[in-house]
C-alpha cells in the first residue's frame, strides 16, 4: 500500500456487521483529501473487503435472532406439553375422584396458572426475542443511514467540482494540426 492510502486492518473474527461498518466511516471519514479537491483517496479493494465482510456477518447475527426465536417456539411447545400432561393427570384424577369436586377444582385451578404462566412467560420471550431483533435492525439502519449520508455527500462533492480542460495556444499546436495557416481555419 502507498503512503497516500490509510493502512486497513483486518476485522476481528468477532466483530459484528456494525464495528465493521463503523471502521469503513473511520477510513471514510479520516482519508486524505486529493490535492486541490474536496474528494478523498481511499482504497477501494479493502473497503470493499471490510464491507463484504460486514455483509458476511449479518447472516450469523440473523441467525443468533433466529435461534432466539426457535428457542422461544421450543419452549412455548414444552410448556404446553406439561400443560397438557397436567390437564390429562388432572382430567384421569377428576374421574377418579369425582366425589371431591374441591380437588378438582383445585387441579383445574393450578393447570390453568401454569398455562397462563407458561402464556406469559413465552409472551415475555417473544417479546425480549423481538426487542433484541430491533436494536439490531435499528443500530444497522444508523450505520447504513451514515454511510448512505457520506456516500452521498461524497458524490455531490464530486458532481460538484467542474473538470477544467486546458484551451490549446497557436505555440502548443502540433504538426497534426495542419501545416498551413489555411488549415487552421
Amino acid at each position: 500500500m502507498t503512503d497516500q492510502f490509510l493502512e486497513i486492518e483486518d476485522p476481528a473474527p468477532d466483530a459484528d456487521a456494525e464495528s465493521i461498518i463503523g471502521q469503513v466511516l473511520e477510513i471514510i471519514n479520516t482519508a486524505k483529501s486529493m490535492p486541490l479537491s474536496s474528494s478523498v483517496i481511499v482504497s477501494r479493494e479493502d473497503v470493499v473487503a471490510l464491507l463484504q465482510s460486514a455483509l458476511d456477518r449479518l447472516p450469523d447475527e440473523l441467525r443468533q435472532a433466529r435461534w432466539l426465536l426457535r428457542e422461544r417456539e421450543e419452549f412455548l411447545a414444552e410448556r404446553s406439553k406439561e400443560a397438557d400432561a397436567l390437564m390429562e393427570d388432572v382430567r384421569a384424577q377428576a374421574e377418579h375422584m369425582v366425589q371431591r369436586t374441591e380437588i378438582v377444582r383445585q387441579a383445574n385451578s393450578v393447570a390453568q396458572r401454569i398455562l397462563d404462566d407458561a402464556n406469559d412467560e413465552a409472551r415475555t420471550m417473544r417479546h425480549e426475542a423481538e426487542d433484541f431483533c430491533d436494536q439490531k435492525l435499528a443500530g444497522m439502519e444508523i450505520v447504513l443511514d451514515r454511510l448512505t449520508r457520506t456516500v452521498q455527500s461524497g458524490r455531490s462533492r464530486l458532481a460538484a467540482a467542474p473538470v477544467v480542460e486546458p484551451e490549446t495556444t497557436p505555440a502548443a499546436r502540433t504538426e497534426e494540426d495542419g501545416f498551413f495557416d489555411q488549415d487552421l481555419s
